[in-house]
């Protein structure tokens, strides 16, 4: 149940049209708590569709994870881990301050209410400004959706290619420009108002660079990952020795492949001496000639049941970076974190109009569901990056 208190009874004119109608009740409700439940419930079947739409996604990367393992744990080898548990911790923080946001608007905290919606807005932007590090990162390497992947792990930093880190940035930059500009001018109007508006934003619209700066940083130590082997199987199994008795062969053989010479390789110690002590025993010596030429057929051939070789069995790789393998992989992470992003990029647009509500002072205690309702959106954009990060991340 709501806290809203039901305000008194108002009288009607011959008309319909209330008396003392309060501003914030709009002329369809009877009373703020109706309006409140009526937005309420409106609110909840919004966000059940955006998790119908996310389902979908969620759905494409597991029967994708399903068929094709070994491409995502190959490919999320190029995810920054510290970036996304850093985007975590921002996110969970975010939610804290959109909750605390709530209840200053219920306690008509009016300057709480517009420090709370500030920070919910620069994480948000730091949030962005991280991402945009990992985006301009991978793009730069060509690890781009499947049409436009072109990644080479012989030069996996082109340098015919633009900086795309100054494209992503060029708006927040004009906006932080913008944003100064006009808290200069409202200062020099003394325009009360309009500074109170004004100086948050300036704030917010900084954070998304200090969201670039730290995600620099945390990238510049994470250059290892560009140099891991993803060509080949990244778990080793593929290009293990067929023969377990490869581990065997002469010190002067040390590659990990079976060696292609077609020397023979030393039969087991424990196996000879308990021949030398039985020498009736048909059966060893039947297992002892079936171990000598399975390791000479994986050596040199493939023997199948019907005695035909099919040619020189070494090792098996399994190339990932494709553009039907690790570009599927990438358009999936692309359009589940693009997406999200974009629901980040929406919230902060709410936000700031709730900022200049609040700056004006339009919530009260029997008004505050604006609030309320973006905070349940906000909330259910923070749940889904909770979802992403270890599916995406974490998981290999």
């Amino acid at each position: 149940m709501s806290t809203i208190e039901a305000s008194p009874e108002v009288g009607h004119d011959e008309h319909g049209h209330d008396h003392d109608h309060p501003p914030f009740l709009a002329h369809h409700f009877d009373t703020p708590e109706q309006q409140f439940d009526s937005g309420k419930l409106g609110i909840w079947l919004f966000l059940v569709t955006e998790v119908l739409f996310f389902s979908g996604m969620f759905c494409a990367y597991a029967i994708f994870r399903a068929l094709r393992p070994e491409v995502f744990e190959g490919c999320s080898q190029f995810l920054n881990t510290k970036l996304g548990a850093i985007n975590t911790g921002v996110l969970l923080f975010s939610s804290l301050t959109m909750a605390w946001a709530v209840r200053c608007s219920q306690l008509e905290q009016h300057k709480g209410l517009v420090g709370t919606l500030a920070a919910t807005l620069s994480c948000a932007m730091i949030f962005l400004g991280v991402k945009a590090i990992e985006y301009s990162h991978k793009w730069g390497m060509g690890l781009l959706p499947a049409g436009l992947f072109f990644y080479n792990p012989d030069n996996p930093h082109p340098t015919d290619h633009p900086n795309y880190l100054v494209y992503i940035c060029l708006p927040f930059a004009v906006a932080l420009v913008g944003v100064l500009l006009w808290l200069i001018v409202s200062v020099v109007s003394a325009n009360r108002f309009h500074i109170a508006i004004a100086k948050p934003l300036t704030v917010v619209c900084f954070s998304f660079f200090v969201g670039v700066g730290l995600g620099a940083f945390l990238e510049s130590g994470e250059e290892s990952s560009e140099h891991v082997d993803v060509h080949a199987d990244p778990d080793g199994l593929a290009s293990a020795p067929i023969a377990q008795a490869a581990e065997k062969v002469a010190a002067a053989e040390a590659a990990p492949a079976i060696a292609a010479s077609g020397a023979m390789v030393p039969v087991d110690e424990d196996v000879l001496e308990r021949l030398s002590r039985d020498t009736t025993n048909s059966g060893i010596a039947s297992g002892l000639s079936a171990l000598e030429q399975q390791t000479a057929a994986a050596g040199k051939s493939t023997v199948t049941g019907d005695g035909i070789i099919l040619g020189a069995v070494t090792t098996t790789e399994v190339d990932v970076m494709t553009k039907r393998t690790a570009g599927v992989f990438f358009s999936i992470y692309y359009c589940m974190t693009g997406i999200h992003a974009i629901h980040i990029l929406a919230g902060i647009g709410v936000l700031v109009w709730l900022l200049v509500r609040a700056v004006r002072q339009d919530f009260n205690r029997q008004y505050f569901g604006p609030v309320d309702y973006v905070g349940l959106y906000w909330h259910l954009v923070d749940l889904i990056w909770i979802y992403l990060f270890p599916l995406l991340y974490l998981i290999r």
